[in-house]
């Protein structure tokens, strides 16, 4: 990227409140066009309600965010079509096929000269064409989420959490999937709480915990300056354990913040 490229997303002062909890706290980060821009962190740290922020989902208690030249509060209808989103915990209508899912998503769009076959190519879903949504893996559910959030030909493009719950190989596959659009200079802005998903993807990471921004920079950059970075995902815990980790240096989160 050039210096001189032109800011896509800017984030200035960016809180978010939910009562007591600060979900978000004082961020500001800007994204250049055409670059995969990754936010990483543990669950709870609000990546989710600052993508939704950003993605006019929501509304922030104070700071701003312009998209495309335009404040996010102010000009959302005008925003939205030019935007692709793959929110967190997709899904779809469980008895249409791959095609007709996306010929539905093109119409609602008023994209009627969609590439459907492009797009199934581009997100490897070309032997499951005619397959029904209900029948597809979690990882082709979420790759078929990747051209849903595509069929607008977006200019840029919001994953939060792409790859969350999957195995190892079918992670491997979305990434492939997200590989292709970097190369086709999308510009894209990523949620994850995997180092190494932001590492292969990301040209710019910044880390956010317990909503602040605790660090930013390429992944190479954040690596050189030994960025603690550590993520225990449980699905329950005891009181012992959670002392026995605590005391360890790690900070419990709730998921789905």
């Amino acid at each position: 990227m050039t210096q001189e490229a032109k800011f896509t997303i800017e984030v200035e002062k960016l809180t978010k409140r939910y009562g007591d909890l600060l979900a978000v706290n004082d961020i500001s980060f800007n994204v250049r066009g055409g670059e995969v821009f990754a936010l990483l962190g543990p669950n709870g740290a609000g990546k989710t309600t600052a993508v939704e922020i950003i993605d006019t989902i929501r509304r922030p208690t104070s700071g701003k965010v312009v998209l495309l030249g335009m404040d996010v509060t102010k000009k959302k209808h005008d925003i939205v079509p030019r935007i692709g989103v793959l929110p967190q915990g997709f899904s779809s209508f469980d008895r249409i096929t791959v095609r007709e899912t996306l010929q539905f998503y093109s119409r609602l769009f008023r994209r009627l000269n969609t590439d459907i076959d492009g797009l199934i190519e581009l997100v490897k879903l070309k032997e499951k064409t005619h397959e029904q949504y209900q029948n597809l893996s979690g990882g082709l559910k979420q790759r078929l989420g990747i051209a849903i959030a595509l069929v607008n030909d977006p200019e840029v493009v919001f994953l939060d959490e792409p790859t969350t719950g999957l195995d190892p190989r079918a992670r491997r596959e979305v990434w492939e999937v997200l590989l292709g659009l970097k190369k086709k200079g999308k510009t894209v802005f990523l949620t994850t709480h995997y180092m190494e998903e932001a590492e292969l993807l990301a040209d710019t990471v910044a880390i956010i915990s317990k909503g602040k921004i605790i660090a930013r920079g390429s992944p190479g950059e954040l690596i050189e300056s030994n960025v603690n970075y550590l993520v225990l995902t449980l699905q329950s815990v005891d009181g012992k354990t959670l002392e026995i980790l605590r005391k360890m240096g790690f900070e419990p989160v709730l998921d789905n913040h």
